[in-house]
């Protein structure tokens, strides 16, 4: 094991970098329509991509591995949830392709117990509850400025 290695930062994607809440209609596309395309709008981000590259790349440079954790969508039949697993990888490689790790899990899964061979890892998430339940170290809202609270990390 590198004595140098630092944490692994877990990314969110919906609502954390992928804009899901404000694609028009986006419940019912995922709940009931099982719209797939959802998930896929390439300008639905929350940050700035290229601003987040750089950080990214940085906090590779000193030592962290950038992860993806991710919720299907709630009450998905398993084909949806197949095209969505894709759909999600596919954007995670276009958006995030540094990410080594990747999770895309079924909706409610907690987070903190996919991730529970780390002791060392940093969340990003929206939502409070899994930020309230991440024991793994330190965790970062995402509903405040990421890329300010990831450039502290970089110092």
């Amino acid at each position: 094991m590198n004595m140098n290695a630092k944490p692994t930062i877990y990314f969110d994607l919906d609502g954390t970098l992928y804009d899901l809440y404000h694609v028009p209609n986006w419940l019912a596309r995922i709940t009931v329509l099982s719209d797939v395309s959802t998930y896929a709008d390439e300008n639905a981000t929350l940050v700035d991509m290229v601003h987040l590259h750089t950080i990214l790349y940085a906090l590779i440079d000193a030592g962290y591995s950038i992860g993806v954790v991710s919720w299907l969508a709630k009450n998905g039949n398993k084909e949806y949830n197949a095209a969505v697993r894709k759909t999600k990888r596919e954007w995670i490689s276009k958006f995030l392709p540094m990410a080594t790790e990747i999770h895309v899990v079924k909706y409610g899964t907690p987070k903190h117990r996919i991730i529970n061979h780390r002791d060392d890892a940093i969340i990003v998430d929206d939502d409070a509850s899994v930020r309230d339940a991440w024991k793994h170290g330190l965790t970062i809202d995402a509903t405040n400025d990421i890329l300010t609270q990831l450039e502290r990390l970089v110092n």
